[in-house]
């Protein structure tokens, strides 16, 4: 019945009911509520207000909007633009000195009336009065749903994780751009377990938080322990609804370090220098064909890093005046740290003993060797040249001793000859003179350079500046060298030319 009464009759019988309601006893009012209640439909509470006159009418709220008609609305937009379109906190306390400057100067005429209403809005009535205005312009507006995300994801500082256990991992991305994020270059994904240091990653062809899921798929199959936590930065492919619905379905901690703070993230960052970096360099790489190539590269490296290489902890740090004491443990690798903690499975410490025994490290820098002499040539600035077949696990073997007299061993990181500089990048300054100064040091071998510019400063006035008497001793140095060395040549000739005529007197 409630559906079917129209808001007209509802009115008619609230103010029927109203006089009888306010002259009524306790009991008589009790009933009147109980039948209005049944008929409207409305609340009990909202009833009474209604009868008892204590409700305020819609009809006074809608009219006071009224005072904000056309006339305020395009008063408000040339403020708006005056303002060069600040945001309406800024824009309220700035109104009543940028409208008097624009009447001042002829740009606004207003009237009292219209003046006052605009003294008097509220910077939300500007925001309401502004948006189809922002929104046909295009102007930027804050990204609120990201602000909503952010408050749903707590916040983990480097000074909240106290010593956790194994499973609760830091994650970021490492862009492979060379110096240009123009185009769609490959991110890799890393994660790093904070207890033991255990660091998975892998390639993405996009920075897209779907595919930032399905590397938490992979992630989780191939990590010795479960996840029980993930700590992220502020970038929109972590920060979405896709991942926190994904970490709440999975009972992973979800949480997020502070805007431009790295240090919360200190175990991730130096895992983004000391691994990823170091086996594939600063160089740009993108397309399949790369991402392939990277897959096969982090699939050994992956293995040789967790197994094979030990790292250092912190322990303590204290400081001590202006420096800072700190205290590492013993070099363990991340294997070895999962081992010696007592709250680990002892299905998982086996699984991983098994898995230990079967990896040759060897054979592992072979793959990461190969996998980085394929990527260095994919990469188009590359000069170098690399073996299109690969070794033999013998021959690889038999050429770690060499090794290092070669230089660096890894070819993402080597560097090709740089092709020498041949041309000027300046005007010679002495080449109308050099005819002249060639005559003066024929003519006198030992006069130095600085006689001769002297005397150039003499002859010149103005054209020549103290900053350029090293130029011309770089000169003067170099045709005393190609002097000096003719002057062999043509004893060494003398020499030659002295054997063969003893040679002959003595035939």
């Amino acid at each position: 019945m409630a559906k079917r009464m129209s808001t007209s009759a509802r009115d008619v019988l609230i103010e029927g009911l109203r006089e009888r309601y306010q002259g009524s006893t306790i009991k008589e009012k009790g009933r009147i509520l109980d039948e209005f209640t049944a008929v409207s439909g409305y609340h009990r509470k909202h009833t009474i207000r209604l009868l008892s006159g204590k409700q305020r009418k819609a009809t006074a709220i809608q009219e006071g909007r009224k005072i904000y008609d056309e006339a305020v609305k395009q008063a408000l937009i040339i403020v708006w633009e005056a303002s060069d379109r600040i945001c309406s906190k800024r824009l309220k306390p700035l109104i009543p000195n940028l409208v008097a400057a624009l009447e001042r100067h002829g740009h606004l005429r207003l009237d009292e009336v219209l003046r006052g209403r605009l003294m008097d809005i509220s910077p939300a009535t500007i925001d309401r009065l502004l948006y189809p205005v922002r929104t046909a312009a295009g102007a930027a507006r804050k990204r609120r749903s990201m602000t909503k995300l952010k408050k749903r994801v707590p916040v983990k500082t480097h000074s909240d994780w106290d010593e956790p256990q194994p499973g609760y991992f830091e994650c970021d991305f490492v862009v492979h751009a060379g110096g240009s994020m123009a185009g769609h270059p490959i991110h890799t994904m890393v994660i790093t377990d904070v207890a033991s240091s255990w660091t998975d990653y892998i390639p993405l062809l996009a920075r897209e938080q779907s595919l930032v899921t399905e590397a938490l798929d992979v992630f989780r199959e191939q990590l010795p322990i479960p996840m029980l936590g993930l700590n992220t930065d502020n970038d929109s492919a972590f920060i979405n609804d896709t991942l926190i619905s994904y970490c709440t379905a999975h009972g992973i901690e979800f949480t997020r370090s502070r805007p431009r703070r790295k240090n919360d993230q200190a175990w991730i960052e130096q895992k983004n220098g000391s691994i990823i970096r170091k086996i594939a360099g600063h160089d740009r790489y993108d397309g399949v064909e790369a991402g392939r190539v990277l897959c096969r590269l982090y699939g050994a490296s992956r293995l040789f890093t967790n197994f094979f290489q030990p790292s250092f902890k912190l322990q303590e740090k204290h400081r001590e005046g202006s420096r800072v004491r700190k205290v590492y443990d013993t070099p363990a690798t991340p294997c070895e740290r999962l081992l010696a903690y007592p709250m680990i499975d002892l299905r998982v410490k086996e699984n991983l003993r098994r898995r230990l025994k079967t990896l040759d490290p060897v054979l592992l820098l072979k793959e990461m060797r190969e996998a980085q002499a394929s990527l260095s040539g994919l990469n188009r600035a590359s000069t170098q040249s690399e073996p299109a077949a690969r070794q033999s696990t013998e021959e690889f073997v038999s050429q770690l001793s060499e090794l290092w007299k070669l230089g660096e061993a890894r070819p993402t990181h080597r560097k090709g000859a740089k092709t020498p500089r041949t041309w000027r990048t300046r005007k010679d300054p002495y080449e109308a003179v050099m005819p002249q100064i060639m005559e003066w040091l024929e003519a006198e071998p030992d006069r130095n350079a600085k006689d001769i510019f002297r005397r150039l400063q003499n002859r010149y006035p103005g054209e020549f500046k103290d900053g350029q008497l090293r130029t011309l001793q770089r000169r003067v140095k170099s045709w005393r060298r190609e002097k000096a060395r003719a002057l062999l040549q043509l004893y060494s000739y003398s020499e030659m030319n002295g054997e063969e005529e003893t040679t002959t007197t003595a035939r």
